[in-house]
């Protein structure tokens, strides 16, 4: 057999290289086809940004049962963002011109804020007025800007299982008995505005409360004062250096660990009813009891601190007003509500005893939902950023040194800042029952 010229290939050769070249090619397509498409798909997928606070278990549940059931019913995706620092990465990403769609923030103040500046979005046409009160949903230059997604109780104080109920007044005398954790990284000091805030509240009742939480009672006032002096007696401010050390030095969700200790180092904690979640005090099979069966002068009569975890919408988007439909539906609050991480005050999501929750965790939804209670704001959430960051200081320079001298300046100081009319105070932090 002669060899084929050289640089020619035989007619059969030629024939087979062909439809090799024609078969790779052809796949080829294909596959580009099938990337393109993916990549179309992917792509092309409605996206809405989230951020929260909710970090760990609490966000592993808040996705399993409200964020979830929401990408599979509108096909949307959900970029989640949780950060325990999340007012600060707000302000960063608000500057910055990249700010989430939705934000959950705990400050009606600092969304107040927000709105003074435009940087919300009205939510008329996304939720239903009715399903919230004004105390949880507070109306701002005729708008609502924002709603609870998630509540607790904070006028309590819980205790172990062991300890008589009848015993709880003579142990709320001893300072050494209150567990007590100021720390929480940028936000440290808050813990101590809850006491404060919640003592003026029980002394004075919802009036006084509301009238200094919305800028109009000032701080140097007889009424705040006592609640400062009050609050110092019964957790040993400037007492014993081991004391103050360890209020100082603890974060406030280790606090509950000292009850748990053999010997116990504590025994009550004035905690908002998230706490009960927790460990120490799942371990300790924690009760709890109204805080005004322990604070000296309480008068007020069903009045309680509450807080909240507020929706607010900064960039109206389709996708992003279908998640604050969802958000501030009935069902997705009561499925969030069962998994105990926290209550709804939705006025179509009160729980029941049919719902199969601990009956510590329905009793705390009914008194959060009871028409007859005055639910106050957690009043240093709703003041002004700056007012409540000041607030919170203080409270730590003031366990340090309760001196009366320097309780002067330091509200004094607290009176200054809350003085320009540039800040913006919210119209209503109470509301008054039925």
């Amino acid at each position: 057999m002669s060899a084929p010229e050289s640089g020619r290939d035989a007619p059969g050769t030629r024939r087979r290289a062909v439809r090799t070249v024609t078969v790779v090619a052809s796949c080829l397509a294909v596959l580009a086809v099938a990337v393109v498409a993916g990549v179309h798909v992917l792509g092309s997928e409605p996206t809405v940004t989230l951020l929260a606070n909710w970090t760990g278990r609490d966000a592993r549940y808040f996705r399993q049962a409200v964020i979830e059931p929401f990408e599979r019913e509108n096909h949307i995706r959900v970029d989640y963002q949780g950060s325990s620092a999340e007012s600060q990465v707000l302000s960063a990403d608000v500057e910055t011109g990249t700010p989430p769609d939705v934000v959950v923030l705990t400050g009606p103040g600092e969304l107040a804020d927000y709105a003074g500046r435009q940087r919300l979005e009205p939510l008329e046409g996304l939720i239903r007025r009715e399903d919230f009160s004004e105390s949880w949903a507070t109306p701002l230059n005729g708008h609502v800007y924002w709603f609870p997604l998630k509540a607790d109780l904070k006028s309590i104080v819980w205790y172990p299982a062991r300890t008589r109920p009848g015993t709880l007044r003579e142990v709320a005398r001893r300072p050494g008995q209150w567990c007590l954790g100021m720390g929480s990284g940028a936000t440290s000091g808050w813990p101590g505005t809850d006491w404060i805030e919640d003592i003026l509240l029980q002394q004075y009742g919802p009036g006084t409360y509301e009238s200094w939480a919305r800028g109009r009672l000032p701080w140097q006032s007889r009424q705040v004062k006592r609640a400062w002096t009050t609050w110092g007696r019964l957790v040993g401010a400037g007492g014993p250096d081991d004391l103050v050390r360890r209020a100082l030095k603890t974060e406030y969700q280790k606090a509950s660990e000292l009850v748990t200790t053999d010997p116990p180092q504590c025994t009550l904690e004035h905690q908002a009813s998230f706490i009960r979640d927790l460990g120490p005090w799942k371990k300790a099979d924690g009760r709890y009891t109204p805080s005004a069966r322990l604070i000296p002068g309480a008068t007020a009569d069903g009045a309680w601190e509450v807080s909240g975890d507020l929706v607010a919408l900064l960039r109206a988007t389709p996708q992003a007003e279908k998640l604050i439909r969802h958000l501030a539906s009935a069902g997705a609050q009561r499925a969030w509500s069962a998994k105990e991480s926290g209550f709804s005050v939705h006025a179509g999501a009160q729980p029941s005893a049919g719902d199969g929750g601990a009956e510590w965790h329905l009793s705390l939804a009914r008194t959060l939902l009871d028409p007859d209670a005055v639910h106050c704001f957690d009043a240093s959430d709703a003041m002004p950023p700056q007012v409540r960051d000041a607030f919170a200081q203080a409270t730590i320079d003031f366990l340090a040194d309760p001196g009366e001298r320097h309780l002067d300046e330091l509200l004094k100081n607290l009176d200054t800042l809350s003085s320009p009319e540039s800040l913006t105070w919210l119209s209503s932090v109470c509301d008054h029952g039925t």
